[in-house]
C-alpha cells in the first residue's frame, strides 16, 4: 500500500506518520523542507521533497499513491489572500487525485467549511472540499474543532492570567488535541472498506465554553487563569501588530463567525466524531511545561 502524506511534520501529520509506519506502511512523505523531519521517522518512509504550491511536483510525488492525506499549510505570505491560496492548494490537490487515480483521499478540513462562504479562511478549506468532490473520487472530509495547540499561542497572556479569544464566555464548541485528528485520519486511509464522499467530524471529548477551559486550565496547570472576551477589533489589531496583512487579518477575524450560537455543525456529535483526549490531561502533559519553562 503506498499512502501519501502531506505536510508529516505538523502536529496532526506526524501522528499519521507515526502511526502507518506502527502498522507496518513505509508512507511517503511529502515535505518542502525535509531536513526538518524527525530523522528516526524519515528513516522508516520515503521522504520527497515537494511544495504543495508546485502542482506538477504534487503530480509527479502522488503517482501510484493508493491513499493521499491532505493537509493545506497556512501561507508563510503575510500579504496572501488566505482563501486564494488554500484554493490554490486544493486545486493542486484535485488534480493528482483525477490524474492518478488515488483510492481514497482524506483531507483535513475544519468545522465551518459548510458553511461554504463567511467563515474567513475556512472559505478556502471550504474550496478545497468542493474541488476534491468535483473528481467523483473517494473522499473523506474531516471537519475539526478547536485545537489544544492553539493555547500555545498565549503561553506569555496565561503567564499572567489571562486566556483571551473573541468569543463569548458561555459559546460552547468542539476543543480537540491534533494527534487524535491523525488517529481517525491514519485508521480511514488504512481501511479499504469506505467509498464516495463523506465527512466526518472530530469534536474532541466534550464542547467547551471559553469560561470552562480557563477553568480546567487553572487545575491541570496550578496556574490560576481567568477568561476573557475580547472585541473583534482588538482581535484584529493584535493580528496586525503581529505583521499580518488585511487579507490575513480578515481571514483569521472571519473565523470567528463559526463561533455563533445559530451556527450548528452538519456532522454532530456521535460515537464517530467523540475523541478522547481531555483538555485536562493536555494541558497538565504540554501546557503546564509551557507555562513552566523559564520561570525560576
Amino acid at each position: 500500500m503506498k499512502v501519501v502524506v502531506a505536510a508529516p511534520g505538523g502536529n496532526v501529520g506526524s501522528r499519521v506518520v507515526r502511526l502507518l509506519i506502527q502498522a507496518g506502511v513505509r508512507p511517503t512523505l511529502l515535505a518542502r523542507r525535509p531536513g526538518r523531519l524527525d530523522p528516526a521517522t524519515s528513516e522508516h518512509a520515503d521522504v520527497l521533497e515537494a511544495d504543495l504550491a508546485d502542482g506538477e511536483a504534487v503530480v509527479r510525488a502522488t503517482r501510484d499513491a493508493d491513499a493521499l492525506f491532505w493537509v493545506e499549510p497556512q501561507t508563510a505570505d503575510p500579504d496572501a489572500d488566505p482563501v486564494a491560496w488554500y484554493g490554490m492548494l486544493g486545486a493542486n490537490a484535485a488534480r493528482a487525485v483525477k490524474e492518478n487515480g488515488i483510492g481514497r483521499t482524506v483531507f483535513l478540513s475544519s468545522i465551518g467549511a459548510e458553511k461554504r462562504s463567511g467563515a474567513g479562511e475556512i472559505d478556502g478549506l471550504a474550496r478545497t472540499e468542493e474541488q476534491l468532490d468535483a473528481t467523483g473520487a473517494t473522499v473523506l472530509h474531516l471537519r475539526c474543532g478547536y485545537f489544544f495547540t492553539n493555547l500555545l499561542s498565549q503561553v506569555e497572556s496565561m503567564r499572567q492570567g489571562v486566556l483571551r479569544a473573541p468569543m463569548p464566555l458561555d459559546y460552547a464548541q468542539p476543543w480537540l488535541d491534533p494527534r487524535d485528528i491523525g488517529e481517525v485520519a491514519a485508521a480511514r486511509l488504512l481501511s479499504e472498506g469506505w467509498s464516495g464522499r463523506q465527512v466526518q467530524a472530530v469534536h474532541g471529548p466534550e464542547d467547551l465554553t471559553l469560561a470552562q477551559a480557563a477553568a480546567i486550565i487553572s487545575e491541570a496547570t496550578g496556574r490560576r487563569v481567568l477568561a476573557e472576551t475580547i472585541s473583534q477589533e482588538a482581535h484584529r489589531d493584535s493580528l496586525r501588530a503581529a505583521g499580518l496583512g488585511d487579507k490575513q487579518v480578515e481571514g483569521f477575524a472571519g473565523m470567528s463567525a463559526v463561533m455563533r450560537e445559530d451556527f450548528v455543525a452538519e456532522d454532530q456529535r456521535t460515537i464517530f466524531t467523540t475523541t478522547p483526549t481531555t483538555l485536562a490531561a493536555w494541558a497538565h502533559a504540554y501546557l503546564r511545561p509551557a507555562l513552566l519553562a523559564g520561570q525560576g
